[in-house]
């Protein structure tokens, strides 16, 4: 009888095996790549920071089990989260604006016994709430449906816009704004904006000497913002303050080439030219020791990476799934246009992490919770084709 429940028991393989069913391949490919690419360029960048490396590999440990953990969340689960993570995430935010943490100027964190980024919550919870609003609306949409959807949207982004933090309500605008434009949403209504918002940087680069002129205040932004924007325009006018970064970061870009400097070559770097070059600046490192074709090759897995997403969106079983698929692919690719922009001078300098590539714990831990969403949603759809 022994010999009998010994032969009956399942083995390790068998007993971990269906967790792992469902995972979509292609996408774990282009993350092991992008890892890869992380951990040679954090260990060339971070060579000075002591144990930055060691805890750069430890996030993404973390990341890739949160990955793993939501990956076995059936959608259906991850909807009936979406109100309460909504209302959480709002609420945190409100709480951040009347007694949270300033440090820089900023008031973005709360100490609930570990000090917190409530902003980051919102860059999944406003999609996951959305995509909740338009799948109980799904056959008899209406045009006040896209109001409140754009209100939903709206008080967050006005919240983290008030911290204030450009780059997160940046994140949180386009993971919102994708999902109701994957929703629907009439181009009639999103072409007029567009061309508004094409003509006013047309006159802004036009009359920018005018416009950044000593005494000038523009309405709506802050100063910090404004001087921002000035110095992406013209970065020397301020060569050793505000516009050091931009100036360096173009610097390092270019001095790198078509092949670049070589793996822990990099001069600007390793002498500390470049500020933030293990945070928001690190694709200026990466730029300067792999070159042109290093870059290339960085954005053709991010490409990869958010047309695979794309890929499982239109494949989704529910417009749930589908818009939460949608809406990831796009915080994907907004983290790295934005970071790539500012970094190579085509966008104002913002608090944005290249994926997998920056150090940062929170920013990676959200984008394995994206990835996990993703993985959810490639599993449930293999199990409706079963």
């Amino acid at each position: 009888m022994a010999t009998a429940s010994v032969f009956d028991r399942p083995s390790l393989w068998r007993r971990i095996s269906p967790l792992l069913t469902g995972f979509d391949g292609p996408l774990a490919f282009a993350l092991f790549l992008l890892g890869c690419v992380g951990l040679v360029t954090m260990y060339s960048t971070a060579f000075d920071f002591g144990g930055r490396f060691v805890d750069h590999g430890r996030n993404m440990l973390l990341a890739g089990f949160v990955m793993f953990v939501v990956a076995q969340i059936p959608p259906q689960r991850l909807m009936a989260l979406a109100v309460p993570l909504y209302v959480l995430g709002v609420a945190l935010l409100v709480a951040v604006a009347v007694f949270g943490i300033t440090k820089k100027g900023a008031r973005r964190w709360l100490n609930v016994g570990v000090v917190i980024q409530p902003s980051e919550i919102m860059k999944i919870a406003i999609p996951l709430m959305l995509a909740w609003w338009f799948q109980k609306r799904e056959g008899q949409l209406r045009p006040l449906d896209f109001l409140a959807a754009g209100a939903l949207l709206a008080v967050p982004a006005a919240l983290i816009m008030k911290q204030p933090d450009l780059g997160t309500a940046l994140l949180v605008l386009a993971a919102g704004l994708s999902v109701i434009l994957f929703a629907g949403l009439s181009w009639k209504l999103i072409v007029p904006p567009v061309l508004v918002g094409l003509v006013g940087i047309g006159l802004v680069v036009f009359f920018g000497d005018d416009l950044c002129a000593d005494g000038v205040r523009w309405p709506v932004l802050h100063d910090y913002q404004q001087q921002r924007i000035c110095t992406l325009l013209d970065p020397t006018r301020d060569p050793l303050g505000k516009g050091f970064h931009i100036i360096q970061g173009m610097i390092a870009i270019g001095s790198g080439g078509v092949w670049g400097k070589g793996f822990m070559q990099g001069t600007q770097t390793h002498l500390e030219f470049i500020p933030e070059r293990t945070t928001d600046f690190i694709f200026a490192a990466y730029g300067e020791e792999f070159g042109l074709i290093g870059g290339l090759v960085l954005i053709a897995i991010y490409s990869f990476l958010v047309l695979r997403a794309l890929v499982i969106a239109l494949e989704a079983p529910t417009l749930f799934s589908r818009l939460l698929a949608g809406a990831v692919a796009m915080i994907f690719f907004s983290y790295a246009f934005v970071n790539m922009g500012m970094v190579s001078g085509i966008l104002p300098v913002v608090g944005v992490p290249l994926p997998f590539i920056s150090y940062g714990g929170t920013a990676m831990l959200t984008l394995g919770l994206g990835l996990g969403i993703l993985m959810s949603i490639a599993k449930s759809k293999r199990l409706v084709q079963s």
